[in-house]
């Protein structure tokens, strides 16, 4: 047999020689090449009120910023309990476009998504959105914008990022945990087998814009969840930003403007300087830095049916990592009862029924949790822990007589006898 060269390009290079398997002869050569390159990512994220003032240029801006000169064909999906909160929402939006007609393009009616964790469990949700995207021809070059909490960015981010393989999204995060943290990220995904987010991408949004206003309808309980990752942050980035939590948990607690508004900035400012600065935006260790506190709580979610937000479930799990860190000599005594308090004192309920669940071997179902967070990302499993406020470690190994232990110590805390 002749002699057989495959050159990809001008930099390849000559592997071993070998008998190959697809019957090149012993003295045919393997060609391998080895391309590289990078791929900037830049993406607003912008703090406003009114934003769909048709006076207001913040979303137009931030839509047609590459394309001044283009009409911007836009769809848009709406959460459920948005709508009901903010009847008004769909002629504000349609007023905003025709406001700006010369460069937007609204080619529906906004659409309604159920809210909550469930939506993320709902193939046939997603597959709607798809229909839709399809329906109204949404290409590449369109935008969809999505108005609503962080299951619903999850739920249509997710879609966005599949279809035609990614079509700009624009969120507009609606609750205190999408402002500060889920909304402004770059991930998106969707619940499978119980697991959440098994199923997901990452793609970064083309803007994120937060409005203040959307927070006056949401229930205290919603607006609570939310400072759970304000807290988590902190205490393993920020020993400052703890402190001023702490300072002002009598204003948060009641929701004063002010006091949240900065909560809700600092955090995401925290959260995007990981994701630029920290080295693995797109996780591709097996480490989820900033996720203290959510190998528990992502498996309470489950647990619980989602009966516990996001956030409830966050300040449980922070709460037992945080004994977790003082039993295991990590974390000086005391610093969990500040935690504690701190917690407490916002009005979070820092016990669940399901930390005491067994399944039929007699194991807490709570401990499959970390091995769902060690599969995630592959790998050897990497828990974040504080050692002490504004400080965290990773560690790879977590013992179960000792989560127990930080379990029965976080019901007598909370539920005494």
């Amino acid at each position: 047999m002749a002699n057989t060269k495959l050159d990809l390009n001008t930099n390849a290079v000559p592997a071993a020689e070998s008998t190959h398997p697809s019957g090149l002869g012993a003295d045919a050569q393997l060609y391998v090449s080895r391309p590289s390159f990078t791929v900037p990512f830049e993406y607003p994220v912008l703090f406003t009120e009114n934003v769909f003032d048709p006076a207001n240029p913040v979303l137009v801006s931030a839509i047609s910023r590459l394309e001044p000169d283009r009409r911007h064909k836009l769809i848009v999906f709406v959460d459920q309990g948005v709508a009901a909160n903010w009847p008004q929402l769909n002629c504000a939006i349609e007023s905003y476009t025709q406001g700006h007609a010369d460069q937007l393009a609204l080619v529906s009616d906004p659409q309604i998504v159920p809210g909550g964790e469930q939506c993320k469990c709902d193939d046939s949700l997603l597959d709607d959105i798809y229909r839709r995207l399809h329906r109204f021809g949404v290409d590449r070059q369109s935008v969809v914008m999505c108005i609503g909490g962080g299951a619903v960015l999850d739920l249509v981010g997710y879609a966005a990022a599949n279809a035609h393989r990614g079509i700009r999204l624009v969120r507009l995060p609606t609750t205190v945990l999408a402002q500060n943290d889920a909304g402004v990220g770059v991930k998106n995904g969707i619940n499978k087998f119980g697991i959440k987010n098994f199923v997901g991408t990452f793609q970064p949004p083309f803007a994120v814009i937060s409005d203040f206003q959307f927070l006056n309808t949401l229930e205290p309980r919603d607006r609570r969840a939310g400072i759970a990752e304000a807290i988590k942050v902190a205490l393993i980035r920020d020993a400052a930003f703890f402190e001023s939590l702490e300072a002002n948990h009598e204003p948060l607690a009641s929701f004063e403007r002010e006091s949240t508004e900065y909560m809700i900035k600092k955090c995401a400012q925290l959260h995007l300087a990981q994701i630029t600065q920290g080295g693995d935006p797109f996780e591709t260790g097996s480490a989820r830095p900033l996720d203290f506190g959510h190998w528990s709580a992502h498996k309470l979610e489950s647990l619980s049916n989602h009966r516990l937000r996001h956030g409830e479930a966050v300040a449980i799990g922070m709460m037992l990592d945080a004994r977790y860190a003082v039993e295991s000599g990590l974390l000086r005594s005391g610093t969990d009862i500040r935690i504690f308090d701190l917690l407490n004192n916002l009005g979070f309920d820092l016990w669940h029924e399901t930390l005491e669940q067994l399944d039929d071997a007699g194991r807490l179902c709570l401990l499959r949790g970390l091995e769902e967070f060690r599969e995630h990302l592959g790998g050897e499993l990497t828990v974040t822990l504080p050692i002490e406020v504004g400080t965290g470690i990773e560690v790879h190994h977590m013992d179960e007589k000792t989560i127990r232990q930080a379990a029965d110590w976080l019901r007598e805390q909370y539920a005494p006898a």
